[in-house]
C-alpha cells in the first residue's frame, strides 16, 4: 500500500466510528493540553523567580567573613572580625580590583529609636559614601552620609521612609535629632519609600550612620587589631560579565592582605551563582510538572491500545479477506499503526491549541494572593506533539503485530 491508501483507510476507519474515535481523541487532546499548559505555568514561574534574583543585582558580589562552604551562601551574616575597613578601601583601588565599579563596606547592629514620646526599634547600619551608589538608595529628603561625617565619626543618621514615618509621621525629619542606643543623633535625610537595588523593600526598616560612628559609638565587637571591622562589603562590578574577574581579583588581594597560605577566612557571595541555582531547581521542577502531566497521556495512549484492539476484533473478516487476496503482513501492520498514530497526532494538534489558549487565558490570573505568569515556548509545543506521536506508534504496536499475525483462513472462519 502506498502512503496515501494507508492514509485514506486508516480516515476511513476513524470516520466509520465517529464517537469512538472521538472519545480515544478526547483522552489525548487533555494529555497534551496539560503538559502545554503546566509547562507554560512552570516556566513562566522559573522566569518570575530568575527576574527576581536577578534584581537583586546581576552585578553584585558580597564578601563576607568566614571559611566558604558548598554552594552559594544567600545573605547570611558572616562569622568572625576577619574583614576590615582597610579591606574594603584597598578594593576601592582599580590597581587592585579593576572590575569594580562601587565599593561599600557595612556594619550591622540594632538600636532603639526614640524621638520625643516614639520610639521604635531599627537596624543600624554603618556604611560609607559610597554605599548610596553600590546599592542605588534615593532620598526623599535630606543627604546623604559624607567622607567627613566618616573621618570626625559624626553622630548623624539617614532614616528609612517606615522608621521616618514611626517618629515623625508625615513630617520632613531632617534636622531633627533622635536618640539611637541613649545617643543622640541628628537626622540629615530620609530615603525614599520606591527604593531599587539590591535591598530594595528593606531599607524602609534601616536607619543609615557613619560606618566609624556605628563601630565606635554602637557596635560592642572590636578586632584585635584595633581596625574597624565590617560585617559584609558589597561590591558593585562594571559590568555582569566582569562578575568572575572581580570575584578573582578581591580574592587575589583578600588573601596578599590576610597573608593566607590555606583556605580563605572570607567567602564571596556571586549572584549568578545563586540565579544558576534556583534556575536548576526550578528546572527540576518545570520538569516534575511536565511528568505530572504526562500521566493523563499515559492514559490517553492506554486508551489507543484499548479502541484498537476493539477495531482489530471487530475487523477481523476484513483482514482475512486482505490477507486471501493478496495482503503482506507489512500492509496490515502499517495499516493499523496508521490509524493509532493518526489519532494521537489529531488528539496532539488539538491539545497543543488548547493548551495554548489555556496558556493564554491563565496568563495574569491571581491565585491565592499571588500573580500566575505564563511562558509559551516552541518546544513545549514540539515535546508534546512528539510525546503523542511516540505515545500512539507505542500503544498501536501490539494491537497492529495482533492483527498483522492472524491467519487468513482463521480470519475468514471468525464470527
Amino acid at each position: 500500500m502506498s502512503p496515501a491508501d494507508t492514509l485514506w483507510s486508516a480516515l476511513t476507519a476513524l470516520w466509520v466510528n465517529k464517537l469512538r474515535s472521538s472519545l480515544t481523541i478526547l483522552g489525548i487532546v487533555i494529555g497534551v493540553a496539560a503538559v502545554i499548559s503546566l509547562m507554560s505555568i512552570g516556566r513562566g514561574a522559573q522566569a518570575a523567580i530568575t527576574e527576581d534574583i536577578q534584581s537583586l543585582g546581576a552585578n553584585q558580589l558580597i564578601v563576607q567573613p568566614g571559611a566558604a562552604t558548598e554552594g552559594p551562601r544567600f545573605l547570611g551574616q558572616g562569622t568572625g572580625s576577619t574583614l576590615t575597613l582597610d579591606d574594603a578601601y584597598a578594593m576601592m583601588d582599580p590597581v587592585w580590583v579593576p572590575s569594580a565599579a562601587a565599593v561599600a563596606p557595612e556594619l550591622s547592629t540594632g538600636g532603639q529609636i526614640v524621638a520625643g514620646r516614639a520610639n521604635t526599634f531599627s537596624q543600624v547600619l554603618g556604611v560609607t559614601p559610597e554605599y548610596e551608589l553600590a546599592q542605588e538608595v534615593t532620598l526623599s529628603y535630606g543627604d546623604f552620609i559624607t567622607a567627613g561625617h566618616i573621618a570626625n565619626r559624626s553622630e548623624v543618621v539617614v532614616l528609612g521612609s517606615r522608621v521616618s514615618e514611626s517618629l515623625f509621621g508625615l513630617r520632613d525629619p531632617v534636622g531633627q535629632t533622635v536618640k539611637i542606643n541613649e545617643r543622640q543623633f541628628t537626622v540629615i535625610g530620609v530615603m525614599a519609600r520606591n527604593e531599587t537595588g539590591v535591598w530594595a523593600g528593606v531599607f524602609g526598616e534601616t536607619a543609615l550612620v557613619p560606618i566609624t560612628t556605628a563601630y565606635y559609638r554602637l557596635a560592642v565587637e572590636r578586632t584585635t587589631q584595633g581596625s574597624v571591622s565590617v560585617d559584609r562589603i558589597n561590591v558593585q562590578v562594571k559590568s555582569p560579565d566582569l562578575v568572575d574577574d572581580a570575584e578573582r581579583e578581591i580574592t587575589n588581594l583578600l588573601r596578599l592582605r590576610h597573608r593566607l597560605t590555606g583556605g580563605n577566612d572570607f567567602y564571596i557571595n556571586n549572584f549568578q551563582d545563586i540565579i544558576d541555582s534556583f534556575e536548576d531547581a526550578t528546572n527540576t521542577f518545570v520538569i516534575f510538572l511536565g511528568s505530572i502531566a504526562g500521566i493523563s497521556l499515559l492514559v490517553g495512549g492506554i486508551g489507543i491500545m484499548n479502541i484498537m484492539l476493539v477495531s482489530v476484533a471487530e475487523r477481523t473478516r476484513e483482514i482475512g479477506i486482505r490477507k486471501a487476496l493478496g495482503a503482506k503482513r507489512k500492509d496490515i501492520l502499517v495499516q493499523f499503526m496508521g490509524e493509532a498514530t493518526l489519532l494521537s497526532l489529531v488528539g496532539g494538534g488539538i491539545g497543543v491549541l488548547v493548551g495554548v489558549g489555556i496558556s493564554r487565558l491563565a496568563d495574569g490570573w491571581s491565585l491565592a494572593g499571588e500573580t500566575l505568569n505564563t511562558t509559551f515556548n516552541l518546544d513545549i509545543v514540539l515535546l508534546a506533539l512528539a510525546v503523542s506521536a511516540v505515545v500512539g506508534i507505542f500503544f498501536g504496536i501490539y494491537p497492529a503485530m495482533r492483527a498483522a499475525r492472524l491467519r487468513p483462513i482463521d480470519a475468514l472462519r471468525y464470527e
